[in-house]
């Protein structure tokens, strides 16, 4: 590839930066577009015809402005239903989200784990089929909770998210059986990894919690085969009109991982509508690193 490399993350909300923050810093020379569909979050309530046809709809307006050479579907919940209209209907790579069930069954010593979802994610049948494929054998809990991407994104704005509200969410986790414990959770949510720090002072006992953004990252790296020299530019879009606070935060939490940052240029965009979603995408800001 001559040129610096095109990717989109795209995500319900702000979690999928957990995933971008891996992947620049695999690929920092590349340019990027995160892309937050803000105005339908969260997914869950959405029906899967709804889902599927509303992320088609937004990753290829997307495309039309900022054709990418690779998308990163940043959500455990979109990934699991949309990946193959996304494969059938756009020719370049398109890299999913699911559960790290197989890393967690493989890694666990008491054979307890544990997997941390949003109820859509915990109620797919591919999350059945991880269990079955990988973990024969171990003792899996699945929980589906409603809560705690809602709650990793007040935090991320800056409000207050007490403590109880957190461990209500996650209690159901920690598993006691025959003198065994749960000692892996999968975060199988990337808004999750946002309060990894309070999830691990809540915890009851030690575990490994799993973020899905390392290996997602190296899965990027691999199917891009490229290694852009320098420091890419970096957009952000939300399908919300005037979301202006999940952007300046999505922009702190970016720039706080990046090094060499000497100006945050914002210019407004009237850019990206979807006919079917019927969400608009006008009045956004547009952040962009310059080096």
């Amino acid at each position: 590839m001559g040129r610096k490399p095109r990717i989109i993350v795209f995500d319900s909300g702000l979690g999928g930066l957990t995933v971008f923050r891996a992947i620049r810093a695999a690929l920092p020379g590349a340019d990027y577009l995160y892309l937050a569909d803000d105005a339908r979050f969260p997914y869950g309530a959405l029906s899967p015809e709804d889902l599927i046809s509303g992320v088609l709809d937004v990753i290829g307006a997307a495309l039309a402005d900022f054709p990418a050479d690779c998308v990163v579907i940043a959500c455990n919940t979109a990934s699991t239903l949309v990946l193959p209209a996304l494969r059938a209907r756009f020719s370049m790579p398109i890299v999913g989200t699911v559960p790290a069930i197989k890393p967690a069954a493989a890694a666990t010593k008491s054979g307890l784990i544990s997997v941390l979802a949003t109820p859509g994610t915990v109620s797919r049948d591919y999350t059945a089929e991880l269990i079955r494929d990988f973990a024969n054998g171990v003792g899996v809990t699945l929980v589906g909770s409603k809560a705690l991407a809602g709650l990793a994104e007040r935090a991320l704005r800056g409000e207050t998210v007490p403590d109880e509200a957190i461990r209500a969410e996650i209690a159901p986790c920690f598993v006691e059986q025959d003198g065994r414990r749960t000692d892996h959770i999968v975060l199988a949510c990337t808004h999750y990894p946002l309060l990894l720090d309070r999830l691990r002072a809540l915890a009851p006992w030690p575990v490994e919690w799993i973020d899905p953004a390392p290996a997602i990252a190296r899965r990027v790296v691999q199917v891009l085969a490229s290694e852009a020299a320098g420091e890419g530019q970096f957009q952000a879009h939300s399908t919300k009109p005037g979301a202006d606070a999940a952007l300046r935060a999505l922009a702190e939490q970016a720039r706080a991982k990046e090094q060499g940052l000497s100006r945050l240029s914002i210019r407004m965009s009237t850019r990206f509508r979807c006919s079917r979603s019927r969400v608009q995408f006008h009045k956004l800001l547009t952040q962009r690193y310059v080096g």
